[in-house]
């Protein structure tokens, strides 16, 4: 598959997923993504990501300590700081 075409779909993803995009630039990502296994992966990945963000209860909260190894993974200490 043309890696080309792999990385303006990434580079769209967002708008792809929310809906924002041009009618005939979405209709390009799906032939697309018609033809490419690993773009279809990270699509369906990404939705399915999305739907379990949203599926979880706004009132369970994340444990501090789970919290703050998750963030210091991402490289994102700063956050921790009060």
């Amino acid at each position: 598959m043309d890696k080309t075409n792999c990385r303006s779909l990434l580079a769209s993803l967002s708008e792809y997923i929310e809906g924002t995009l041009e009618e005939q630039i979405c209709r390009e990502i799906e032939r697309h993504m018609a033809e490419c296994p690993d773009c279809r992966v990270v699509v369906d990945t990404l939705r399915k990501t999305i739907y379990l963000y949203h599926a979880t209860s706004e009132d369970e909260s994340m444990p501090a300590d789970v919290r703050q190894r998750l963030y210091q993974r991402l490289n994102l200490d700063e956050y921790l700081k009060p």
